[in-house]
């Protein structure tokens, strides 16, 4: 079969076009003045059993930001994701989500935070028996009340929302790598979440569709004011769209940067930062 019903994917639209859309009852409320930190991690402990990865993270996002976390391979940047979803608990520390804690909340409420969030994982994590459509609306069957037909009518506008117009019908299979991202993004995006977290979302991509994924990373902030933190080592988004980093090391346990990347890259005190964020081209003195 083919895998594109027309010579390129549908042009990414404005996502703030809210002509007809099938997700208005999901809509959040836009951030007011007073508002508590879209994410805070406060003397977080992640690791393993009893092996620690990462101590004494700390550090807050604003709503709206776009933070990277980075770092060399080895530095915890995954085992961070993952701590920060609630896929492992924290050895020590916890997570709050607009002021309120996810570790010490009941399990109901536990649910209802993770709708707080939706993650882009680096494969995409599409279900290979599901068509896109499907796959986009198994978090609308998950946690909401929403009928079949009021999925199907919002797992279609999700996928218009990140240029997959069109390609409803098809299987992961059959579409490239980068469209398979789209549609992870699509289906991160069904609960209108506040936070969306990117797990390496440019990995196995060339450059030009890393370009137009950062571009919508950028078009889905703008417009719908979501929170964006990307999990990546790759210095040409972290240039071109990163607003800050928050960079670890595997020596230190910790966080060794937090602040704009390309001030970062040339005044940072720390040698190994400024090297990291210049591709090895700065003085290591």
């Amino acid at each position: 079969m083919s895998t594109t019903p027309a010579s390129n994917p549908t042009p990414v639209p404005d996502a703030s076009d809210s002509r007809s859309s099938p997700d208005a009852r999901l809509r959040r409320p836009g951030a007011v003045a007073g508002t508590p930190p879209a994410i805070e991690a406060r003397g977080l402990d992640c690791g393993y059993g009893d092996r620690p990865i990462l101590k004494n993270i700390n550090f807050t996002v604003a709503p709206g930001e776009i933070v990277f976390i980075g770092g060399s391979s080895g530095c915890g940047k995954s085992t961070l994701l993952r701590h920060l979803v609630g896929l492992n608990p924290p050895q020590a520390g916890d997570v709050f989500f607009f002021g309120e804690s996810f570790a010490r909340a009941d399990e109901h409420h536990q649910r209802e935070l993770l709708r707080t969030f939706g993650v882009l994982y680096q494969s995409g994590a599409l279900w290979s028996s599901l068509t896109l459509r499907q796959n986009v609306s198994l978090p609308l069957e998950e946690y909401t009340d929403l009928d079949a037909r009021e999925r199907h009518a919002l797992s279609t506008w999700k996928l218009s929302q990140v240029g997959l117009t069109g390609y409803e019908d098809y299987y992961p299979a059959e579409i490239s790598g980068g469209m398979k991202k789209r549609a992870g993004l699509a289906r991160a995006l069904a609960l209108d979440p506040a936070i969306v977290f990117f797990d390496e979302p440019s990995a196995g991509l060339d450059p030009i569709t890393s370009r137009n994924l950062d571009d919508l990373i950028v078009n889905i902030r703008d417009t719908l004011g979501t929170t964006c933190v990307i999990i990546s080592h790759e210095l040409a988004s972290i240039m071109s769209i990163g607003e800050r980093i928050i960079m670890l090391a595997k020596e230190t346990q910790g966080i060794v940067a937090d602040g704009d990347p390309r001030l970062l890259a040339r005044e940072s005190p720390d040698p190994h930062v400024r090297e990291f964020l210049t591709r090895g081209e700065a003085q290591t003195d």
